[in-house]
């Protein structure tokens, strides 16, 4: 059954990130607490851990297939991913640390409140004001920090962050979701090695996991997000996307607010 609903779940993220846009993490997250805590023997004070450090580990693969597809277009500014990266990798680091000194339920809470404010984000199709440009290296860095704490907090590849701040400074949206893609990947990397290190002496850790990291879901979640990514992606050609991010960003609403109060 576990096998079964992991395998599911990476349909469905690996659907939604090609359709959508987003990144699985924002449905891996609370579907693994879920599969966690009613079927695998992980200890209650450690679910959130597990579920954001498992996500991280399946976003380092699936932004590399992201980042071949947007850079095959030619639509990665790699010049900004560069100047990004250090900050990011530095707050990743930074966020698997805090995170392991928070309790499961804290961490819980903080997921639940940035899904609802990317719900709301979503529903009202927020792109930003365009009327800045990107700060110097140094900004650069200071929000590369600030992107990858938080990405690394919850669990996901950072496009909720990383999209609206592109478009804000005076980035074409298509550069900007393209070069979003491409910082998931040190975001997902160095946020997942945090939290491999971070639990890696953890004594009650259940078998099969390295860290905060459970390889059998892992396993199990990437090759179905690989697979259905692209599909996922040809039907953002043929169905009205802005529709359907209304109705996900109610359906993020709904997970969220049964995370901050059940």
């Amino acid at each position: 059954m576990e096998i079964f609903l992991l395998l599911l779940l990476g349909i469905v993220a690996g659907t939604l990130a090609g359709l959508l846009g987003v990144g699985g993490g924002l449905v891996i997250v609370p579907v693994l607490v879920w599969i966690f805590q009613s079927n695998i023997d992980i200890p209650t004070a450690k679910l959130m851990h597990f579920a954001i450090g498992t996500s991280l580990s399946t976003i380092v693969f699936t932004s590399i297939s992201s980042i071949i597809a947007h850079h095959r277009h030619g639509a990665v500014q790699w010049s900004i991913v560069w100047q990004l990266s250090p900050g990011i990798v530095v707050g990743a680091l930074f966020g698997a640390s805090i995170a392991d000194m928070l309790p499961s339920d804290i961490l819980q809470n903080i997921f639940a409140i940035f899904v609802l404010f990317v719900s709301v984000q979503m529903f009202f199709l927020a792109q930003g004001v365009q009327s800045h440009q990107l700060p110097n290296r140094l900004g650069l860095n200071l929000a590369g920090v600030v992107i990858g704490k938080i990405s690394a907090l919850v669990g996901i590849g950072g496009g909720s962050l990383t999209v609206p701040f592109f478009v804000w400074c005076n980035i074409p949206i298509r550069i900007a979701v393209a070069t979003s893609a491409a910082c998931g990947f040190p975001i997902a990397v160095s946020g997942a090695v945090g939290f491999l290190a971070t639990g890696w002496y953890v004594s009650d850790l259940p078998p099969y996991a390295s860290g905060y990291i459970y390889w059998p879901a892992f396993l199990a979640i990437i090759p179905t997000t690989l697979l259905f990514a692209p599909l996922g992606a040809k039907f953002a050609h043929l169905i009205p996307v802005n529709m359907l991010k209304r109705i996900f960003a109610l359906f993020l609403a709904v997970i969220g607010l049964k995370m901050l109060f059940i």
